[in-house]
């Protein structure tokens, strides 16, 4: 059994590293906000679980809840801070909005009543003229 876990554990290790470092060279390497956050958000995150999965493989019992318990923690918060940063960085014109696809958040807040380029605020155009 020690042997298995030792490959197990030999296998999470260098993989969740190799993810963490690739997150790390997106966020560095990336244009756009965008694109950084998938970066942090993703790669990130599954590297961080690779890695608590892989060290709680060798715990002793009493533990490895508390490693999976963190590995947990982080998938349900890293979405939803890059979500809260995805949204600050699209109302503050912080990306580049061609390189979208599809951009459904300008129509739900059209349809809120909360324009983007409503009254009293800023232009994308007006921004860089400053």
């Amino acid at each position: 059994m020690s042997v298995l876990l030792d490959t197990v554990t030999a296998v999470l290790f260098p993989a969740g590293a190799a993810f963490c470092f690739l997150g790390a060279l997106g966020l560095v390497r990336f244009p756009d906000t965008m694109s950084r956050l998938h970066a942090a958000a993703k790669a990130q995150t599954l590297g961080l679980v690779l890695v608590l999965v892989g060290a709680s493989a060798q715990m002793p019992g009493r533990h490895a809840p508390a490693l999976l318990l963190v590995a947990l923690f982080q998938l349900f918060t890293a979405p939803i801070t890059s979500q809260i940063i995805a949204r600050t960085a699209y109302r503050t014109h912080g990306l580049d909005r061609n390189l979208l696809l599809g951009d459904a958040l300008a129509d739900r807040l059209a349809r809120d009543g909360t324009p983007l380029g409503g009254p009293g605020r800023a232009r994308p155009d007006e921004d860089a003229e400053r």
